[in-house]
């Protein structure tokens, strides 16, 4: 029987399924558990669940012990987690790819709808219980028959946006370093640009990259300069893919 700690609160099934074999430690709360208290709770543990709000480096292993052997991210990406670290240690990550592909996608289509269709606005003037009058152009935002959408990381996240899409009309655009298998890319129709081409030509960009050092603010101020005034910028990957002060000196 191992001793396994859950940094995060997980779905009931799944602790008891952990609970059923092992001595099993898990921060049940809905807010994220402190530092220090992470420190404390994994000292000694065999393995760790851990959700992408805790932070597994050196000063981490070193409180868990030599013991550890394994590190389980809830989650599909895993910068959280300092990969060489664990190595050094002989200590085995694992992550959860697949689980959230449709989730995101829904996600991602529906932040495209809101911002294009300016439905969030609208919303929100319900909401006020403003006085507003209907006119051609009130609130009128963009169609998406027609549209360009640019997938920036076309895996399998990228590739279940592009059928939502697909399905209201726009063609489909992505970079890639390497392009699509033949199958896919007939299905989806999709055309592999250029970062840049992509940039300059696309309605809407979608982004679904991991997040590591080589795209850390990947869309910065030359980036975000090369796209058209007129299109809109989805995020549905790690947050800092973004340089939010280049974004909003865009927006200005």
């Amino acid at each position: 029987m191992a001793r396994v700690v859950v940094t995060g609160k997980i779905p009931s099934g799944g602790l008891e399924r952990l609970k059923a074999e092992h001595e099993v430690t898990a921060w049940e709360k809905d807010d994220a558990i402190s530092r220090s208290e992470l420190l404390t709770m994994v000292a000694g543990a065999d393995a760790i669940v851990s959700l992408l709000t805790e932070k597994i480096d050196d000063e981490l292993l070193d409180a868990a012990g030599p013991q550890l052997k394994s590190v389980s991210n809830v989650a599909v990406g895993y910068n959280n987690i300092d990969v060489p670290a664990c190595e050094k240690r002989g200590v085995l990550v694992t992550n959860t790819p697949g689980v959230l592909t449709e989730a995101t996608a829904d996600i991602a289509m529906s932040l495209i709808l809101m911002t294009t269709r300016r439905l969030g606005e609208g919303e929100r003037v319900i909401r006020a219980q403003e006085p507003w009058q209907w006119g051609m152009f009130y609130m009128l935002g963009m169609g998406l028959q027609g549209r360009q959408l640019g997938i920036v990381g076309m895996g399998l996240i990228g590739a279940a946006v592009a059928r939502r899409a697909k399905a209201f009309g726009m063609t489909i655009a992505y970079t890639k370093r390497t392009p699509l298998d033949a199958a896919t890319a007939k299905e989806l129709d999709a055309k592999h640009m250029s970062m840049d081409e992509l940039l300059a030509t696309s309605d809407v960009v979608s982004l679904h990259c991991p997040y590591s050092p080589e795209t850390h603010h990947l869309m910065n101020a030359e980036t975000i300069g090369k796209m058209k005034k007129s299109a809109y910028l989805i995020n549905t990957a790690r947050g800092p893919v973004v340089d939010e002060a280049a974004l909003a000196d865009a927006l200005k």
